[in-house]
């Protein structure tokens, strides 16, 4: 009895008590999936929210966009100043990870690519369509490559921003860091305070100099076409004299030669009427050739003067726009790829389609210690004057390399440190990367390198730039070197430009050295 009865005891218990055991269970279940909700969200970083820096912002020197934190972050001399969520290229269309700058700003930009799609405050970093601009942001990945901001925050720093500066995506979180070492620039405070009135003064010389150049060139042209009519008299009067002077030869061949005495009288009388016409076309000769070898002479001066004077007039151009360029941030990229150092400034220069042509006559051979190991991508930018000269920024996107590492393995030229460096000012860089550059790099960019080792969707999909202008020379005193580019296709195989899709709108402009620009094909790209 005593069993059965406990037995029926805890049949009721449990009878009884089931509700609120499954009561139970549920909350704790729900407090489980609360905590973990709670846990995944304390490990899962904050979305990207736009915030402005608390002090008054200077101009931008550079953008970094990161494609992990789907961010980007201007940044002035004195640190960051403005962030903002973007939304960066999806899957197959990925917005490359590199350096770019910006080379095009367009208000209200429609897409030639994508039907007209609306892509306000376009900051155009690639001709072949990658952009910084205005767009709707999901929250993740979507563009077609390009990267797209918030409206207002794309509006407003359209405003702020100018060509050229440096715009860097990173496949990872980037910042610039203060950094100093012994092979960055360290500008001269005398060469620095000179460098504007040598300018002027070599831009007034090339002025002169081309003045001279043009008068003794027309000087060179009157002379040459007065001597063409005195060359044609003297050519006459040869051949009159060498008529003559050929009679009596066959006069005096005709009287030694003579059989009869009537051969012999007929070739006296000719020998008697051709000895004077020879005198008088020798004399009449020697007398022309007397008075024209003055004047022939003076035309053979002016013609050298005039080639002289053409000479000294690209002597001074060149120096006068060195000069000018100096007054410029200078940028110089070093490729492990090519083992070679390049340098770039703006000419300020306006392109007829937009954007600036760059001055890039400097392509020198570089020596880079264990070329063949991995260096990484590293920029180091001058972001402002201090005691020492400048104050330098690191920004790595590849870390190989540590960014000292890095420049200890290089080994600038001197000829270009002697160059640049006494003249560097705020806004110069130095780029050191195991890419080459990319096929983008054109007269009217600044350096673009993409990292290989990241997607490229939304770059190698898009049509490549066409251009039949030099993109890379050898220092040779020729602004813009003899090396052309053609367009190419994603495999790098070159490709002829396409003649009917000529901008008839760039016929009659010039490059800064006065040689006028073919036409060029005015690239299609959207979003």
């Amino acid at each position: 009895m005593v069993i059965r009865f406990e037995t029926a005891q805890s049949t009721l218990a449990t009878r009884c008590f089931r509700p609120s055991a499954v009561v139970t269970l549920a909350a704790m279940a729900a407090l489980t999936v609360l905590t973990a909700g709670a846990a995944a969200r304390q490990g899962r970083p904050a979305a990207p929210t736009e915030a402005t820096a608390p002090r008054e912002a200077g101009e931008p020197i550079m953008a970094i966009v990161s494609i992990k934190s789907q961010q980007v972050t201007f940044y002035d001399a004195d640190g960051w100043i403005f962030r903002a969520p973007v939304s960066t290229g999806t899957t197959g269309r990925e917005t490359p990870a590199g350096i770019f700058a910006l080379v095009e700003k367009d208000k209200d930009h429609h897409s030639t690519m994508y039907d007209d799609a609306w892509m306000p405050n376009m900051q155009r970093i690639t001709w072949n369509g990658i952009a910084l601009h205005g767009g709707p942001l999901p929250g993740y990945a979507a563009s077609h490559g390009c990267v797209r901001m918030p409206y207002d925050f794309a509006e407003k720093m359209f405003d702020k921003t100018s060509i050229g500066m440096r715009v860097i995506i990173s496949p990872n979180d980037a910042a610039p860091v203060d950094f100093t070492h012994p092979a960055l620039f360290a500008p001269k405070a005398e060469a620095l305070a000179a460098a504007p009135a040598r300018a002027e003064k070599l831009s007034l010389e090339a002025a002169d100099a081309a003045r001279t150049a043009e008068e003794t060139k027309v000087a060179a042209a009157s002379a040459a076409r007065d001597t063409a009519a005195l060359n044609a008299s003297l050519r006459k009067l040869e051949f009159l004299n060498t008529r003559a002077q050929a009679e009596l030869a066959y006069a005096d061949k005709a009287l030694v030669n003579a059989k009869t005495d009537q051969a012999r009288a007929r070739a006296e009388d000719a020998k008697q009427k051709a000895e004077p016409k020879a005198a008088e076309a020798q004399t009449q000769l020697d007398a022309a050739k007397a008075d024209v070898k003055p004047k022939l002479d003076a035309a053979a001066g002016a013609k050298d003067a005039a080639k002289a004077a053409a000479a000294k007039k690209a002597e001074t151009a060149k120096a006068a726009l060195e000069a000018k360029l100096a007054l410029e941030p200078v940028s110089i990229y070093i490729s492990r790829a090519t083992q070679k150092l390049y340098v770039r400034r703006n000419t300020h220069k306006a392109w007829a389609d937009g954007g600036e042509v760059f001055d890039f006559s400097i392509e020198v051979p570089v020596t880079i210690r264990n070329p063949d190991q991995r260096i990484g991508t590293h920029i180091f930018t001058a972001m402002a004057r201090n005691d020492s000269g400048l104050r330098w920024s690191a920004v790595t996107i590849d870390d190989s390399d540590s960014a000292k590492d890095a420049l200890d393995r290089i080994t600038i030229p001197q000829d270009i440190l002697d160059r640049v460096a006494p003249t560097a000012m705020p806004r110069s860089s130095i780029v050191i990367s195991d890419e080459p550059l990319s096929k983008e790099t054109n007269y009217r960019t600044e350096f673009v390198a993409v990292l290989s080792n990241q997607p490229q969707g939304g770059f190698i999909t898009r049509k490549p730039t066409t251009t039949d202008f030099p993109v890379a020379s050898g220092d040779d005193g020729n602004l813009f070197g003899s090396f052309f580019q053609r367009s190419w296709d994603p495999q790098g195989n070159p490709q002829p430009g396409n003649p009917q899709a000529a901008n008839t709108r760039l016929r009659g402009q010039r490059y800064p050295d006065g040689r006028p620009y073919p036409p060029q094909a005015q690239p299609g790209w959207g979003w």
